[in-house]
């Protein structure tokens, strides 16, 4: 069946034909509690029956126009991710990878108006923006990068979490640097969490240097944290921020939003993109935020987000493969202490629950934010299961 299909993933041998809430069901009829949620997407369950109706309004009355002309959505979505954020202004893209694009074509065009010729930003170890070519300069990982040699950008690599690292690179660097990219928390790795206090740390530090602090919130945005976006927990608010995933509940959209200096530095012509913004990926981005703002779900990730790193905490504490639990809200990691093969087949053949493995030895959690708890219990009974059949 995968014959036509280029060789770029190893999916498990399960096929899903529908989704209600926070379940799937497979082509056999079975049941499976999601704690993966399309990797930080359908943060609000699937097929929610206000996105439902929104999809099929949409695509009954106007799909696609292009940004030849105003598209009413995208303005009632730019505004109210604005507001929400306290940003200034917001370019639509189709993807998280696009989205990282432009922040990067942000920060060189920042650059070039300080009439910087060979501008510099700094990216974190480990970290993951995309799989273009700029992008993937941008993120680190063998794994990602093998066969792709010299790749574009001009970047400079500091450890995650490490301030005196960024204080060795301004001296070395600092009339080329013009911006740090950084995501709040690390998904793709490991959900690597910074010391607290930390993003504080780089804002002050961008506003001392004249950089851009760009955060990349493609997997915790949108309530993914227990806030909307995780540089609210700090206080900040950064120059730039991408959003995706959670943002279009599956439908795919992107958004790269700035504010001040960086939010006037595109001009016509300088940016641009087919579908971005389309009319249907608007209004579901609209419905989405209105969906978590009515049912209360950003009270909700922090309530249940505790719960669960409590309870898995709570049973995997004398666990001998288990080296340690991390989290912030409904993104969760328990690293093992070794890479192990299958456990996310394990989990979902034996115990119903579709679970994530990231860097090879972290289950990564991230189910949607309307879990209640009961499923939060569920989550741990079939991940303290799985983990023990090993």
């Amino acid at each position: 069946m995968t014959a036509a299909l280029m060789n770029t993933y190893q999916p498990l041998a399960m096929s899903f034909i529908k989704g209600l809430g926070t379940r799937l069901w497979d082509q056999a009829g079975r049941e499976y509690l999601d704690a993966v949620a399309g990797v930080a997407v359908t943060n609000v369950g699937h097929s929610h029956p206000r996105i439902v109706a929104a999809i099929s309004e949409q695509a009954g009355l106007l799909l696609h126009t292009s940004n030849l002309y105003s598209i009413d959505w995208q303005q009632q979505l730019a505004q109210k991710l604005t507001q929400l954020s306290g940003m200034d202004r917001v370019f639509f893209n189709n993807s998280g990878a696009e989205a990282n694009e432009t922040a990067l074509k942000l920060a060189r065009l920042y650059g070039w108006r300080k009439g910087i010729e060979q501008p510099l930003v700094v990216v974190m170890a480990n970290a993951f923006h995309g799989r273009t070519l700029g992008t993937l300069s941008a993120s680190d990982g063998p794994a990602v990068r093998l066969g792709f040699n010299d790749l574009p950008g001009d970047f400079v690599k500091v450890p995650f979490g490490n301030l005196d690292a960024l204080e060795r690179v301004q001296q070395q660097h600092g009339e080329r640097i013009v911006a740090i990219l950084v995501e709040p928390i690390q998904g793709e790795s490991g959900v690597q969490l910074p010391p607290p206090g930390y993003l504080k740390a780089l804002s002050k530090l961008c506003k001392r240097h004249s950089w851009l602090l760009m955060l990349d919130e493609i997997q915790t945005g949108i309530g993914r944290t227990g806030h909307w976006f995780a540089f609210q927990h700090e206080g900040i608010i950064p120059d730039v921020m991408t959003l995706a995933k959670g943002l279009g509940n599956g439908v795919p959209i992107g958004a790269c939003l700035a504010r001040g200096r960086a939010a006037d530095l595109f001009t016509p012509g300088s940016h641009g993109s087919t579908f971005g913004g389309n009319p249907l990926a608007c209004r579901v981005g609209c419905t989405v935020l209105d969906i978590i703002e009515d049912q209360g779900l950003l009270e909700n990730v922090r309530v249940q987000g505790e719960r669960l790193i409590s309870r898995l905490r709570a049973e995997l504490a004398d666990n001998p493969n288990v080296l340690a639990i991390r989290g912030q809200g409904l993104m969760i990691g328990i690293e093992l202490k070794q890479p192990i093969r299958d456990l996310t087949l394990i989990a979902a053949r034996d115990h119903g629950l579709l679970i994530n493995v990231t860097r090879g030895n972290t289950i990564r959690l991230l189910p949607p934010l309307t879990i209640d708890e009961r499923e939060v219990e569920m989550i741990v009974r079939g991940v303290v299961r799985a983990i023990s059949a090993i």
